[in-house]
């Protein structure tokens, strides 16, 4: 089983690509479950949203403690809660941000970053990066297929928004995957 924890803050997305990554594993015949943690009902403070994928059914409704993943949207969050806690040796951060891996001196062996907001502004025209990390997480982990996402994202937005507004987060979410080329062994920043 694989299981992701998703920080940002309320009002970002964050519920959503958690929902959109569980429907593209189903799309691809796999099980999962997606659901969020909120601490206060407004907008603005820290969310986490958990996804679980298997091969096979879950019987597990908790909180996720020691994910493989971490994916923070909102790099304020850092300040403010322990995104590492209980990751997996063998796991990654995914951090939206423009400071360097480097920079952000996490305890996880591996960290990407990936400017999301940038690439958030110029599509979408505002700072909401839940569709960017999509894509730097389908490259970084290769657990679900980029076309199953896109698939994903326009079932899940379909009814809600229009052509338009479809269309740009498609575009975040492949700029952020054909960024994620650009990795390398050392520094895990893409640029």
């Amino acid at each position: 089983m694989i299981e992701i924890r998703l920080h940002a803050r309320a009002g970002q997305g964050m519920v959503t690509a958690a929902e959109i990554i569980a429907l593209a594993a189903n799309l691809e015949g796999k099980h999962s479950q997606a659901f969020p943690f909120f601490g206060s009902e407004k907008r603005g403070p820290p969310v986490t949203s958990f996804v679980r994928i298997d091969e096979k059914p879950i019987h597990l409704y908790e909180e996720i403690f020691d994910p493989d993943i971490v994916i923070v949207a909102e790099p304020s969050v850092l300040h403010e809660v322990d995104v590492c806690k209980g990751l997996k040796e063998s796991g990654f951060v995914l951090v939206n941000t423009d400071k360097t891996a480097e920079e952000l001196k996490l305890s996880a062996k591996r960290v990407y970053t990936i400017n999301g907001t940038g690439i958030a502004m110029k599509h979408l025209g505002s700072k909401i990066t839940n569709t960017v990390v999509l894509g730097a997480f389908v490259k970084a982990s290769r657990i679900v297929k980029l076309d199953s996402v896109k698939k994903a994202l326009v079932e899940k937005f379909t009814s809600k928004f229009p052509q338009k507004i479809i269309d740009a987060n498609l575009a975040c979410i492949q700029e952020s995957y054909d960024l994620m080329k650009e990795v390398r062994q050392v520094a895990h920043t893409i640029r």
